[in-house]
């Protein structure tokens, strides 16, 4: 307290130099205490060795990175390099997959952790590489994690932390480095592009008129010739109109062409016919007044979040059942799910005969998101053992909620989904679908920050999503290997 009376209790206080002299103490605060002086000296250099606990996180990364990845493709885009010796690849590596693992993605706070973390600082071998080295490393290695990915889903299957029983498959929205903001819609783009080339060719002429003013006052010597400032600026946000709102156009012509493609060969219209009417529906299609670009990430697109509409992408995900180890994961700018099936459960074959895995899924969950008549045919050609939720049951289906007997010979493809979804193996496995895959999508957005992405355009989205689920992934094999990893310094 501060009106606590003094007592004649003295401590020695150790001065800089060498001498010590003695301060009184409150009343009732004789205790003796651990020596505390901020300035004191080592006497041997300290070893950040000795201050990182020897389960921490950052120590099993960097035994995965060191002693089981191989990095030659990464090393490899380094043969031809010139100019000064750019930081190690390992210590690079090894810097973001912890710093994505604890949900830090910002190369700026990245840059500062390697100054004041621990962890950090021990990952880094005290280089503390700037941000600009840290950003340019993640853009130029999007492609290798692919390769990183497999490795590390080998991983985990050799930790027998996949089961390949029932797997899931769902789709999450990612936040784009992209603002609402920053983007027009179709039918504003015509009239604003108008009133920028008006705003240009005036101050073209402005500008045009002061060179003749200052040519007659000055001589013709004097330069004048420089565009101002905020022409330049109007003639890029014109550039970038003009491109989005042909990008808006050519998404309307490639929509148009493949829908009347699609229904003239339904009618059994041959190769002639089927280019033909894509050929005309091409030619009249016209964008809808409400479509939008956005000028930060022209590639992303507007999709409902938790949080409303903004520009996103989204994020394609398989989960294991076991431990759920992520086995297969894409990004697209299509904000619906239902074209997405056949292509995830290609790629997740794909994935694990790249990671040496003979096995295969012995059923696939996904709901209704995925249910259309063109993957129900496909389910049904291929006999795959695919689960889609079917939604509510129309008026005109024939699908009792306790089937029995035989199914009838004409009964829908969508129906004969909806009957088996309601036996008692089918209620059982789609009972998991959303335990399964939905934690590893709470766990990378909470834990690993990565509903909003920082990469920009189809390429970065991918790279860094895939970024997030190799960290995931080690997350797992971490907690299956040494026991639950303790919480980062």
């Amino acid at each position: 307290m501060a009106n606590d009376p003094v007592e004649d209790v003295l401590f020695e206080v150790p001065e800089g130099n060498g001498k010590r002299e003695t301060t009184k103490a409150p009343a009732g605060r004789s205790k003796t205490f651990r020596h505390y002086d901020p300035t004191q000296s080592f006497l041997l250099p300290p070893s950040l060795d000795d201050w990182l606990p020897e389960d921490h996180t950052a120590r099993f990364i960097a035994e995965v990175v060191d002693e089981t990845l191989d990095l030659s493709s990464i090393y490899g885009s380094y043969v031809e390099a010139v100019g000064a010796p750019p930081y190690d690849p390992t210590m690079m590596l090894k810097l973001l997959l912890y710093a994505y693992s604890v949900g830090v993605t910002s190369s700026r706070e990245m840059e500062r952790r390697c100054q004041v973390d621990v962890a950090f600082r021990w990952l880094s071998a005290n280089e503390a590489p700037d941000y600009r080295s840290i950003s340019r490393f993640r853009r130029r290695h999007v492609l290798a994690l692919d390769t990183l990915f497999i490795q590390v889903l080998a991983l985990c299957a050799e930790a027998g932390l996949v089961s390949l029983g029932r797997v899931a498959l769902d789709g999450t929205k990612l936040r784009a480095s992209a603002s609402r903001h920053k983007a027009m819609s179709y039918d504003r783009l015509g009239p604003r592009m108008d009133e920028i080339k008006r705003q240009v060719a005036a101050m073209l002429a402005e500008a045009e008129a002061v060179d003749r003013a200052e040519d007659e006052e000055f001589g013709e010597d004097r330069r004048g010739d420089e565009l101002p400032k905020e022409l330049a600026t109007r003639e890029g946000r014109l550039a970038k109109m003009r491109a989005a709102k042909e990008a808006i156009e050519a998404e309307a012509r490639e929509k148009a062409a493949t829908k009347a493609a699609t229904k003239a060969a339904e009618d059994g219209g041959d190769q002639a016919a089927i280019g033909h009417a894509a050929e005309v529906a091409a030619d009249k299609a016209t964008p809808s007044k409400r479509a939008q670009r956005s000028f930060t990430d022209p590639e992303s697109r507007m999709m409902k979040t938790n949080a409303g509409f903004h520009y996103a992408y989204n994020a394609q995900t398989v989960v294991d059942e076991a431990s759920q180890v992520v086995l297969a994961a894409e990004v697209t700018n299509q904000a619906a799910d239902v074209g997405e099936l056949t292509h995830m459960i290609a790629v997740t074959e794909g994935n694990l005969d790249a990671a040496d895995i003979d096995d295969s899924p012995e059923v696939v969950l996904a709901d209704a998101g995925y249910c259309s008549e063109a993957n129900l045919q496909w389910i049904a050609d291929t006999k795959s053992n695919v689960l889609v939720a079917t939604g509510r049951i129309r008026r005109n289906e024939r699908v009792s909620d306790s089937p029995r007997g035989r199914i009838p010979t004409n009964a829908t493809q969508r129906e004969r989904m909806a009957r088996r979804l309601r036996t008692k193996q089918g209620r059982a496995d789609y009972a998991r679908r959303k335990a399964i895959v939905e934690p590893a999508f709470g766990q990378m957005k909470v834990r690993q920050s990565a509903g909003h992405l920082r990469l920009r355009g189809l390429a970065g989205a991918q790279g860094e999503w895939t970024l997030h689920v190799i960290c995931h992934n080690l997350r797992k094999l971490a907690n299956a290997t040494q026991g639950a990893p303790p919480a980062a310094c």
